[in-house]
């Protein structure tokens, strides 16, 4: 029972913050929103007063004596006046609205996305894409349906249920007294659905989330699913994911269709209590207390002050539907964002770099229960090519990730051109590298725009001569429309391969100073990795170099190689003198040909 209390007092507190951090959104809109409460007004000011109007046309309709026909069409007219000042209101209302309500989701989705990038890499490593691109696509539409039903019904019912208080009061006393005395029941069946509605919603929106992350992983590799025949066991997990959303949105549904039923219960009671008590006085007093068209305007009050709990209990299930979805994106926006570069940062400027990197007692993990790079110190002078080699998960790629400071250091440093790199902006690190990895990444464009991502403004003339010292140029000539040829995302239809060699091309157009090979050459065929070899042997000249490789027959030219096996370096020497010493590096070359 303690348990249940505090997961509910949780949820409350997470709501108002939730809410809170919605407010700070809406406040951008502070004129807008003042304009929709005022038309909001004005719509319900006019929307009672045509009970007014009909209850006057009645009492002119059965009145004592001739009826009165002239004085009839007169209120039929100012009726349809109206009715289409309130149309035109209503339309205005929902303009402003609706600027409201998609303007605040225009910026949640941007903050969103500018967060991921932001976001240090642990973060998305440790999550997957699916959940991610769930709470910026899915959760935030659902944000934006109640957030605009809510603008669109919460004001005008609440100024609706106000205003028909107060006229139904300056009718008659007793008969109001009756409707109020009513209402909270209204406000119970409200306040229980919206108590058991929030954390329900929740689930429904993570377990979305995780049928959204397994369609995105089982569609990106579908080829290796049918491969291995893990259809049956895809399915599998699917319909689980699917059984579980299921529940929880039938939890969540059974809740919120109380609503209807509950509400219009309550209406039927008013409606019922106001036409009994009012007929009563209209009748003990002769029409003299209560007319017949002031108790017919009563009636429609009645129906009016009750429709908006409806409404209202309606969109106070969607907000909590909304407001939970809304918790999962500010989780995203609020998660801590990778340290920023020190206002005194370094800029390494162009030709500053000379190429020379030490690494001194550095250690570093992804985890803390899991340790990695031990006490690894080496020193690389400018030009010198370095290979990294070592069995699966000894902390080649790791290296590479802490050059680049994808990831800093737990402890130790690594310098740069003198500067320790904690103490240089990313940028301009980054830059400083030209980096192929083994896998590669292309973007939704031209070939020539991706070739020339790391130099837009690179000439036509330097984008063909990147192409052809990657050996690309030619399989690209005989595409569609040779370098304006479109590509899908991640490459459409080309093949592996020939993805590797447009990488390849995107850094022989930068040419930085220092170069990451990782796997750079995994996907082509021996012939063209011979062609590629020979223009990275140009382009590694007198560039500080990096190469990752599982094949070390690619990397038998290196100046230092490094036999890594548990985050430390073993070993280190040219292929010489590494095959001399007969040691792990002898093992591995012998183990390679073995194999073969």
């Amino acid at each position: 029972m303690a348990k249940h209390q505090k997961i509910k007092k949780n949820a409350g507190a997470s709501t108002a913050a939730t809410v809170k951090k919605v407010l700070k959104y809406l406040n951008k809109y502070k004129l807008l929103f003042a304009v929709s409460l005022v038309l909001a007004a004005a719509i319900v000011a006019l929307t009672l007063y045509i009970p007014i109007l009909v209850g006057n046309a009645i009492d002119l309709a059965i009145g004592k004596g001739q009826v009165d026909f002239d004085g009839i069409f007169n209120i039929l007219v100012k009726i349809g006046i109206v009715a289409v000042v309130t149309a035109v209101l209503q339309w205005l209302m929902n303009v402003c609205n609706n600027r409201i309500t998609f303007g605040i989701v225009r910026r949640l989705r941007r903050d969103a996305f500018k967060k991921i990038q932001e976001l240090p890499l642990s973060y998305l490593d440790s999550r997957s894409v699916g959940d991610i691109v769930s709470r910026i696509i899915g959760d935030v539409d659902q944000f934006s349906d109640g957030l605009l039903m809510g603008f669109s019904q919460l004001f005008t019912g609440v100024l609706t249920i106000l205003g028909t208080i107060g006229i139904m009061l300056s009718i008659n006393l007793t008969v109001t007294a009756v409707v109020v005395l009513v209402t909270p029941v209204s406000l119970f069946v409200a306040a229980f659905i919206a108590k058991n509605t929030y954390s329900l919603f929740k689930k429904q929106s993570e377990t979305r989330a995780e049928q959204t992350a397994l369609i995105d992983e089982m569609i990106g590799e579908q080829k290796t699913v049918a491969a291995f025949s893990h259809e049956d066991e895809a399915l599998e997990r699917f319909d689980e994911i699917n059984a579980r959303l299921q529940k929880h949105s039938l939890k969540a549904l059974f809740y919120s269709s109380l609503t209807n039923p509950c509400t219009r219960f309550v209406n039927n009671l008013v409606y019922a209590g106001v036409a009994l008590s009012g007929a009563l006085i209209c009748i003990s007093s002769g029409g003299v207390a209560i007319s017949v068209g002031a108790l017919t305007s009563l009636l429609n009050y009645a129906n009016q002050y009750t429709k908006p709990f409806n409404e209202i209990s309606g969109v106070i299930t969607e907000l909590q539907n909304s407001l939970a979805c809304a918790a999962r994106v500010f989780e995203l926006i609020d998660a801590e964002a990778q340290i920023p570069d020190a206002p005194d940062a370094h800029v390494l400027e162009e030709g500053e770099v000379n190429g020379k990197i030490n690494i001194k007692n550095v250690e570093f993990s992804y985890t803390p229960d899991r340790e990695l790079i031990k006490d690894f110190n080496l020193s690389i002078e400018n030009g010198q090519r370095v290979a990294i080699v070592g069995p699966t998960g000894c902390g080649k790629t790791t290296v590479i990730n802490l050059l680049m400071r994808f990831y800093d250091v737990d402890s130790g440093k690594i310098e740069v051109s003198g500067h320790d790199i904690r103490n240089i902006t990313r940028s301009s690190l980054r830059r400083s590298y030209g980096m192929v990895l083994q896998e590669t990444w292309l973007k939704s464009g031209t070939i020539r725009e991706n070739i020339a991502m790391g130099k837009t403004d690179a000439t036509d003339e330097e984008i063909i001569a990147a192409a052809k010292g990657a050996h690309a140029h030619s399989f690209i000539r005989q595409l569609p429309k040779g370098y304006d040829t479109v590509i899908g995302e991640d490459g459409g239809a080309l093949s592996q391969g020939q993805k590797q060699l447009l990488c390849i091309a995107r850094v022989l157009l930068c040419l930085p100073p220092m170069l990451i090979l990782d796997e750079a050459t995994s996907s082509i065929d021996t012939r063209t990795e011979m062609k590629i070899q020979d223009a990275f042997a140009k382009m590694m000249k007198g560039r500080t170099s990096f190469v990752v490789a599982h094949r070390l027959s690619t990397i038998k030219e290196a100046d230092i190689i490094l036999v890594m096996n548990n985050g430390r370096i073993i070993e280190k020497g040219d292929h010489v003198t590494l095959l001399e010493n007969k040691g792990f590096y002898y093992n591995l070359w012998n183990s390679q040909f073995d194999n073969n």
